[in-house]
């Protein structure tokens, strides 16, 4: 196991059900088998990333397959390019597991697979650790990745927010990163209910140090929604906060609405 503990960065050893370092910090495995590598010091509210309440609304969402199309073109391309022996993947912000799980299944022919599952959200590591039991999860920050150096033969990054330093760190030489970012029109549809001017979403050109990109692709496709799908979306979108009570309720009350997705795929490896 690649952990390193958040307090010194030492390697962590599993001792029975809690991971140690030489310095005798100790971080115990939940009963759902997930550890919680996020120490007090570390974090920026009492309860950072989503609530209960969100994650369930997202679950719901995921579980009715409106985003499958991009799940499985995300494992397909890591299945395609990562070594067929031993491989060691990790999703960052993997929330409750459902690319995560995806990618574990398309890797699954490899003689040795690690895949592991790191989110800043208690809530959602914990029912995706009670889930999918055979990845590894762990609460921790994307900005302290509790990993060894070069110890990833690729890491896998929804939107989620992560230092450039601490992938080239994680992902050894000649590895990847699979990044998705928001595309151009990426629910458009959503911005018109919200704001009187809409722009589209601005696409920026990331070149994070230390790799090199090494294809980028789209996915769009067009999505019809009963009113409780648009509002679960709506909640996974940054841009709920500023969506007004009539918009919440005009959302519930549809019966199809409809909306564009805009995915941004690239490929990176490391140098």
């Amino acid at each position: 196991m690649p952990y390193l503990c958040p307090l010194c960065q030492q390697p962590l050893a599993l001792v029975e059900r809690s991971w140690r370092c030489t310095n005798q910090h100790q971080f115990d495995c939940a009963k759902e088998g997930y550890v919680n590598l996020l120490p007090v010091q570390h974090k920026r509210s009492k309860q950072p990333g989503d609530s209960a309440e969100m994650m369930q609304a997202r679950r719901e969402f995921l579980d009715a397959g409106h985003y499958q199309p991009l799940q499985q073109r995300v494992a397909a391309l890591l299945d395609s390019i990562l070594p067929a022996q031993t491989v060691n993947l990790l999703d960052i912000g993997c929330g409750e597991g459902y690319y995560t799980e995806a990618v574990s299944q398309c890797l699954s022919q490899r003689t040795t697979r690690q895949v592991y599952g790191l989110d800043v959200s208690k809530v959602a590591i914990r029912y995706a650790a009670k889930r999918y039991p055979d990845i590894s999860f762990c609460v921790a920050s994307s900005h302290r990745l509790p990993f060894a150096d070069r110890s990833m033969d690729a890491v896998l990054r929804i939107y989620a927010p992560c230092k450039a330093s601490e992938l080239a760190r994680v992902i050894r030489q000649g590895g990847y990163l699979l990044t998705v970012a928001p595309g151009p029109r990426h629910l458009l549809q959503f911005k018109e209910l919200i704001y009187q001017q809409v722009k589209l979403h601005e696409e920026s050109e990331e070149q994070p140090e230390g790799f090199t990109r090494v294809e980028q692709s789209a996915l769009s496709y067009p999505m019809t929604l009963n009113g409780e799908e648009a509002a679960a979306l709506l909640q996974m979108t940054p841009f709920a906060w500023r969506a007004r009570p009539e918009v919440w309720g005009q959302l519930v009350g549809e019966k199809a609405f409809a909306c564009e997705t805009d995915f941004v795929l690239t490929l990176w490896q490391r140098d």
